[in-house]
């Protein structure tokens, strides 16, 4: 692929937008839905949790979400204004019912209050953080005292194989996420790395090594 194409996927990836967004959007929920699930499922949700995921994408996956308990609310961020109304479109039930909200930001402000929710998840976007202390410093100050934070990210032994990660990607292994969490007050309670067979670009099964960083405050 030439160097333009790359950079095109890479911002796509970055940040959905136009026809080719909407594409890229189904095939994240797809090829990252295991990552997503055990995203969620480390967050131990329980009845009345209010859920924050930062870049949610087309969120299919709300519905799953919604499944693990009762009188939940769900806030969801994204930079993609084409996420955004995709995601809110997928999920009308749920934002008719006022249990789902999604709103856009610029990727460095949570635009909440302190200590407004007790369950924060993210899945894949550590790559592009701007500032990541600072945005973890937000992720703190928006989190409930006792709450959760789940990252999870793919691991850069399997992503720096991917060709369009040279742009737009910072790419992390546990190591460099415990150094970031570490300039924090947060607290790492687990770790757990699985590694899954997707299918590559090319049509063929490869294994991508991920991990999931359970944070409390």
């Amino acid at each position: 692929m030439k160097k333009e194409e790359l950079q095109s996927i890479a911002s796509q990836l970055k940040k959905p937008e136009g026809e080719k967004g909407i594409e890229m959007a189904n095939m994240m929920h797809e090829t990252n839905i295991n990552m997503t699930l055990s995203s969620i499922r480390n967050l131990t949700i329980s009845q009345g949790d209010k859920i924050l995921e930062l870049g949610h994408g087309n969120a299919a996956h709300l519905e799953y979400i919604m499944q693990q308990s009762t009188h939940l609310k769900y806030y969801g961020l994204e930079m993609s204004e084409l996420m955004y109304a995709e995601a809110q479109k997928i999920n009308k039930q749920f934002v008719d019912k006022k249990e789902a909200e999604f709103v856009l930001f610029d990727g460095n402000i949570i635009p909440f209050p302190d200590a407004y929710f007790n369950k924060i998840f993210t899945v894949n976007t550590i790559y592009f953080w701007q500032e990541p202390v600072n945005f973890l410093l937000e992720i703190y100050r928006v989190l409930d005292n006792k709450g959760i934070f789940s990252l999870t990210f793919a691991q850069e032994s399997f992503m720096k194989k991917l060709p369009f990660t040279e742009f737009e990607f910072n790419l992390y292994d546990t190591e460099k996420v415990e150094k970031l969490i570490s300039q924090t007050l947060f607290r790492i309670v687990n770790s757990e790395t699985l590694t899954e067979k997707i299918k590559s670009k090319t049509g063929e099964l490869v294994d991508r090594e991920f991990t999931t960083i359970v944070i409390e405050k």
